[in-house]
């Protein structure tokens, strides 16, 4: 069918009853039965809506609200109208040149929005719905031209320092709809307001895509670009409220796919906190201005639709503005929310649509069987859940709101300011803090947390995403000509020959490790190199929620722990009294950790042990330690360098292919921000490691194409030390006990992927690293033999891998690395993090104590 939504012939009558019943039974419709449903009419309009408002009444008796409709009391914040889209509907977005001669600045000024906020706080207010248009300092200079000159980077760090403004000065809390926003916008906003948003729309590309149609010309307005930020919302773990706009052109099945979409992300991410269904509304002076509206036949079928598809725990809004005196059918459709409504502000997306006075709402609203109730901008089961969705810091802001017992907003709250400042004593010692030493002789609690269900994303989504990346490939590549390529010059090997060897297996394999193996000893010897270092995890509270990972853990498991200033320093420095020169420092996204504390955490090492090396850092801790602190990634490292930070781990790459991210890992930045932080430390002469994980949902083209990004890397910069290989430890990772992932890579596998990294990194890496902590003294001696040159470090304690189920244990002295190398029949010599010579001084010490604390070191009291 692609029957238009505003005309052509309607479903058959079989279809629509056959559809209807469908629904009332509650079984679950395809895009072709909610297409049918949308044409509903008449009386089976009223069955529809009917069986949709029971599915309603179900979720509100669950959530504890039965017979209660809400809303939020809101002010609207028109904090820039210009934009660089241009929809053909919209009367919202100006121009620079009608700003000026109306008086207007091109975004309001902070006393502007203060003064909106103010007036809206004394009339009980609660919400600051703060509306822009997308990033209009791409299209107009002089928006570019006000950024620049009141000290901002770009329009999202306008609306992060007003929305700070707002909770410290006003106590409304903000809701921002800044339009398209990156995974990074999104860790950047996250600590100052509750809730975000940004209707989808429409999935139909054709409307985007196709000249005259009402989102030509609007880059923002691209479904798949949409989508992506429904997507990054839940992977960082926002409350977002999203919705479609109907009657813009679409076809029915258009907008069930719409629908249906917005369900897929529901499903996937549980952050989907609210779904608007609105009907548009032709305005004068735009290119749709002769359009018809969205009949209220269309708005009510498609809110019962909605309902059905989305189930009874949805919450679904339509804005009560834009219908007249119909509050009662869009109720009995499957409504349960009104959305914002202002007693001070205009609707200024809809201008000539005046909101309806509170009191005139709970009338139609009572006249329904529905009490009125007012709740924040973010929805109570969002209260409710608290961590990850809510920042700590806005914790305050809330509850001076909230009703902690149903998370609706309280009737006697005062509205004023609070600060909005990090949690106090964020270093004091808490949990597990043995963790470190208990790992090996009392392992781990259980072999996994109690919120794994809902923690991770919706476990049956994740299948489907992850099955194409198991079905292995067909290679027709002759892997005998490939090999004669890789021994001749492995920089002349193309994709096709470099996936036909990292197939290969038998006596093709043993050739190719055979090949690895010569290349490593013409470009680096026979020595095999390992570092006296210690590994401290300061903490595993994190609520990122990475399904490989099973060091996170809450604040309240059993095995969390965080360490103090103090702790961490003391652990440094004896690794220091036994030889370490380097101490590798990460731990888990601790919520309350604010972005300064990464350089507190190095400065207590530099101030403790003056010549240790810091190693510290992974770039998903960056990400956090900038967008916490509102700088840039390259100056929040040229701070953290400044505080006594040398290098750091190239870990959090993961596979570097967003295909395979986004089933491994939820909230983690994405791989072109890996890449950003990266190169910004190189170009900043902090050096790094580069790493992979692999054997989970990934194949060979994964690696291949890790691979080569690193080697373009290290063309460009020069800042890669090493390579590590990374195997998967299943275990007890959460995607290996959903059945989704494979059990860690084979042998095989293992043997591989040294061989082919040796080969696709020559000449850029010299160095490739294996991981004893993973493969064990055996396998780490196979790798030796298959093109790697380094053992990594003697780490003295490690929770990371074990806490996975590593069963190689947490230390290796120095006569076990040497006891390694010497298997594969090679020497060995210890290294600094830059493979220069360890200073003699260093040598004896390690030496003297085999470069492993004392058995009888006692554990670190709180």
């Amino acid at each position: 069918m692609t029957t238009s939504a505003t005309s052509g012939t309607g479903p058959t009558e079989n279809s629509m009853r056959r559809a209807l019943k469908r629904a009332r039974d509650g079984v679950a419709l395809d895009v072709t039965e909610a297409a049918v449903l949308l044409q509903a009419r008449g009386a089976d309009l009223e069955d529809l809506a009917a069986s949709a408002a029971r599915v309603r009444d179900a979720g509100l008796e669950a959530a504890g609200r039965p017979h209660v409709i809400t809303y939020s009391k809101s002010v609207f914040v028109p904090l820039t109208r210009l934009c660089r889209d241009k929809c053909h509907y919209c009367t919202f977005v100006t121009v620079p040149g009608k700003l000026r001669r109306a008086g207007h600045g091109m975004f309001l000024s902070p006393d502007e929005v203060l003064d909106i906020a103010r007036k809206g706080a004394a009339l009980g207010c609660k919400e600051a719905l703060i509306t822009l248009g997308d990033k209009p300092e791409d299209r107009w200079p002089e928006a570019r031209e006000w950024l620049d000159a009141h000290g901002y980077d770009d329009t999202i760090a306008y609306v992060r320092a007003i929305s700070i403004r707002i909770l410290e000065e006003t106590g409304l809390l903000p809701h921002l709809n800044p339009g398209v926003m990156s995974w990074t916008d999104f860790q950047r906003l996250k600590p100052v307001a509750p809730s975000m948003g940004m209707m989808l729309e429409t999935t139909a590309t054709r409307l985007w895509s196709e000249p005259g149609g009402p989102h030509h010309g609007s880059p923002d307005k691209e479904p798949a670009v949409r989508l992506r930020v429904l997507e990054d919302a839940g992977r960082s773990s926002v409350p977002f409220t999203s919705g479609i706009l109907i009657g813009i052109g679409e076809t029915y099945e258009e907008r069930a796919e719409s629908l249906f979409a917005l369900r897929k992300v529901a499903r996937a991410y549980h952050g989907l906190q609210e779904l608007i269904i609105q009907n548009f509304r032709a305005k004068p002076d735009t290119a749709m201005r002769a359009a018809p509206d969205a009949e209220l036949d269309e708005l009510v079928a498609t809110v019962a639709v909605a309902r059905h598809l989305m189930g009874p725990s949805a919450c679904l809004q339509a804005p009560p503005n834009l219908v007249e005196d119909a509050h009662e059918r869009l109720i009995g459709a499957g409504i349960d929310d009104w959305g914002g409504v202002s007693p001070l502000t205009i609707d200024h997306v809809n201008p000539e649509r005046p909101w309806p006075e509170i009191e005139r709402l709970a009338e139609r609203s009572r006249a329904a069987g529905f009490e009125l109730r007012e709740r924040l901008c973010v929805y109570p089961e969002f209260v409710r859940r608290g961590e990850p969705w809510l920042d700590p810091r806005l914790l305050p802001h809330l509850r001076a709101l909230a009703d902690p017992e149903t998370g609706l907003a309280r009737p006697d709250a005062v509205v004023e300011g609070h600060p909005w400042q990090e949690p106090d004593e964020v270093f004091r010692p808490s949990g597990r803090t043995d963790l470190h030493r208990s790992i090996d002789t009392e392992g781990r609690t259980g072999d996994r947390r109690d919120d794994f269900d809902e923690v991770y994303g919706d476990w049956e989504a994740l299948r489907e995403a992850a099955a194409p990346g198991m079905a292995p490939e067909r290679i027709d590549t002759d892997v005998r000509e490939a090999l004669r390529t890789a021994a001749d010059d492995p920089t002349r090997l193309t994709d096709d020959q470099a996936l036909a060897l990292l197939h290969a297996d038998g006596p093709a394999l043993d050739a190719l490790c055979a090949v690895a193996d010569d290349v490593r000893r013409s470009v680096v010897g026979d020595e095999v190199t390992y570092i006296v270092t210690r590994n401290i995890n300061f903490t595993n509270v994190c609520y990122t929620g990475c399904r490989f990972c099973a060091f996170a853990q809450r604040r309240t498991d059993a095995d969390a722990y965080t360490l103090s200033l103090d702790q961490v320093a003391d652990r440094a420095q004896q690794a220091w009294e036994v030889g370490a020169v380097e101490v590798c420092m990460q731990g888990g996204i601790h919520p309350d950790l604010p972005g300064t504390a990464y350089f507190d955490i190095a400065r207590a090492v530099k101030e403790r042990v003056p010549g240790m090396h810091v190693h510290a850092f992974s770039p998903m801790e960056v990400v956090n330690g900038a967008t916490r602190t509102g700088l840039s990634i390259r100056e929040w490292l040229t701070a953290a360098k400044e505080a006594g930070l040398d290098t750091i781990p190239g870990t959090a790459a993961e596979i570097l292919d967003d295909e395979v991210r986004w089933v491994l890992t939820k909230g983690k930045l994405p791989a072109a921000t890996w890449i950003e932080v990266v190169t910004t430390a190189h170009e900043l002469g902090i050096r790094s490691s580069s790493t992979m994980m692999y054997g989970h949902v990934d194949q060979p083209r994964h690696w291949l194409g890790h691979l080569r990004t690193l080697a373009r890397i290290q063309q460009r910069t020069g800042g890669f030390t090493e390579f590590v290989t990374l195997p998967f430890v299943h275990t007890n990772a959460p995607v290996y006990l959903a059945g989704i992932a494979r059990p860690g890579p084979t042998m095989r596998d293992n043997r591989a992927v040294t061989a082919m990294a040796r080969l696709l990194l020559h000449p850029h890496i010299p160095h490739i690293q294996t991981s004893w902590v993973k493969l064990g003294a055996e396998g780490a001696a196979e790798m030796l033999r298959s093109g790697a040159d380094d053992l990594g470090g003697t780490l003295m304690e490690e929770t990371i891998s074990r806490m996975a189920g590593s069963s190689y244990g947490s230390y290796k002295s120095v006569q076990d690395l040497i006891a390694v190398a010497e298997a594969a029949g090679r020497p060995a010599r210890p290294r600094t993090t830059l493979y220069g010579e360890v200073p003699e001084e260093r040598r004896r010490t390690a030496a003297a104590s085999d470069g492993h604390l004392p058995e009888l070191l006692p554990v670190l009291e709180d």
